[in-house]
C-alpha cells in the first residue's frame, strides 16, 4: 500500500469545489431507465449514452471523479478512446464499481447483504490495469418493522471494511457507501438513529481492518424522511440532522464525505447540500461534496432519449447540473440556477 498515493488520489477526486459522478448503473438498472423513455436497451445504446456523458464539454470543471460499471470500463468512446482514458484526459479520475449487488441476508427476512468479496483482489488488480484509481462498494440498509437488526448492520460493515482494505492493498482508493434507504414511511428522526448506528459500526470495522482513513472517501445517505412519510423534513432540518450525525460518527481523518442522492430530486439534492455549507461553512473537518447519479444524469437522459441530434442539449443539461452541485458545495447554489439551465 502506497499511503501517500492513496491520500493524494482521495484529495484529487473532490478537489476544492468538485464532486463525483456516479455512472455505474448496472445493465438492468440502465435498461429500466431507457425503457421508461423508449430508448433501445442494447449494449451499443448504453455505450452511446456513456459517450455523451464522458465527452460533455467542461464536465471536468465540476466533476473530479466518475464511477464506471464493469461494462463501461472495458468499452471505448465513439471516437475509439477507452472510457477511462477519455475521463483522465478531461481531468476526471476514473473509478469502478466492484460489488456484486445486494442479496437476501440468510435468516433475516427483508434485509440485504452485499456480495462480491470472492476474487476481489484479482479483479482490483485488473481494474487498476484498465485505469481505475478508486472503487465503490454499496451496502444497503432498509428501515422497517423491527429492522434493521444488528446482524445486518454488522455484516455489511464488515464487508465494507474488508473491501476497503483490499482496495488500499491494490493502490485503489475505496469509496465506502453504507446507504440507509429512503424507501418506507419512517421519520427523519428514525433515519438519523439508524444512520448513526450504521456509521459507528462501519468505522469500528474499518479500524479493525487497518484501513487508512486518510485514503478513503465516505459515501453516505443524507438524513431524510422516507418517501412515504407524511411529514417531510425541510431543507434546513435535513442539513442540521445530517451534520449532527456526521459530526458524531465520522473521524476528522476522513478527507471527504460525498453524499449519494438516493432518489432525491435533482434540485432538492443540491439545495440540501448547499444548506449544509451555508450553515457549517469552513468549520467542517472533512470536504463535504456529492456523488450523485440520477440527480445529475436524469435531465440529460430525458433530453437525449437515444437520439444523436440531442447530444448537445443533453450535454449542456448534464454540465449545468454538475455546476449546480459544485456551487452547492460552496454554499452558492440558488433555485434560480435551475431556470438558467433550461
Amino acid at each position: 500500500m502506497n499511503a501517500q498515493e492513496l491520500i493524494a488520489t482521495a484529495a484529487a477526486m473532490v478537489g476544492t469545489d468538485k464532486g463525483l459522478l456516479a455512472m455505474d448503473e448496472s445493465t438492468a438498472t440502465c435498461n429500466k431507465r431507457f425503457a421508461a423513455l423508449g430508448i433501445a436497451q442494447t449494449e451499443e445504446m448504453r455505450r452511446a449514452y456513456r459517450d455523451m456523458i464522458v465527452t460533455a464539454p467542461g464536465l471536468g470543471r465540476s466533476i473530479g471523479g466518475a464511477i464506471l460499471a464493469d461494462e463501461t470500463i472495458r468499452q471505448r468512446t465513439l471516437a475509439g478512446v477507452p472510457f477511462a482514458q477519455a475521463l483522465a484526459g478531461a481531468g476526471i479520475i476514473p473509478g469502478i464499481k466492484v460489488d456484486a449487488g445486494a442479496k437476501e441476508l440468510a435468516g433475516h427476512p427483508g434485509e440485504k447483504i452485499t456480495e462480491g468479496l470472492d476474487g476481489l483482489r484479482e479483479r482490483l488488480a485488473e481494474y487498476r490495469g484498465l485505469g481505475a484509481r478508486f472503487a465503490k462498494w454499496r451496502a444497503v440498509i432498509t428501515i422497517g418493522d423491527a429492522i434493521p437488526g444488528r446482524a445486518c448492520i454488522a455484516a455489511n460493515a464488515h464487508a465494507l471494511a474488508r473491501y476497503a482494505a483490499l482496495c488500499q492493498e491494490a493502490g485503489i482508493v475505496p469509496i465506502v457507501e453504507p446507504e440507509v434507504l429512503m424507501d418506507g414511511a419512517h421519520t427523519l428522526a428514525r433515519c438519523a438513529v439508524v444512520t448513526e448506528e450504521t456509521l459507528h459500526a462501519v468505522f469500528a470495522q474499518l479500524n479493525k481492518q487497518g484501513v487508512l482513513l486518510e485514503g478513503m472517501v465516505l459515501k453516505p445517505n443524507m438524513v431524510l424522511s422516507a418517501l412515504d412519510c407524511a411529514q417531510q423534513g425541510g431543507v434546513d432540518e435535513v442539513a442540521d440532522a445530517t451534520l449532527r450525525v456526521l459530526r458524531r460518527c465520522v473521524p476528522g481523518a476522513v478527507p471527504a464525505i460525498a453524499f449519494l442522492s438516493g432518489g432525491q430530486s435533482a434540485g432538492l439534492a443540491s439545495a440540501r447540500l448547499n444548506a449544509m455549507h451555508v450553515r457549517a461553512g469552513s468549520s467542517l473537518p472533512w470536504q463535504l461534496t456529492f456523488s450523485f447519479a440520477r440527480a445529475i444524469q436524469q435531465p440529460a437522459l430525458e433530453l437525449w432519449r437515444g437520439d444523436s441530434a440531442n447530444v448537445g442539449a443533453a450535454q449542456q443539461a448534464l454540465s449545468h447540473r454538475a455546476a449546480c452541485n459544485a456551487a452547492a458545495r460552496q454554499g452558492q447554489y440558488a433555485e434560480a440556477m435551475e431556470r438558467q439551465g433550461r
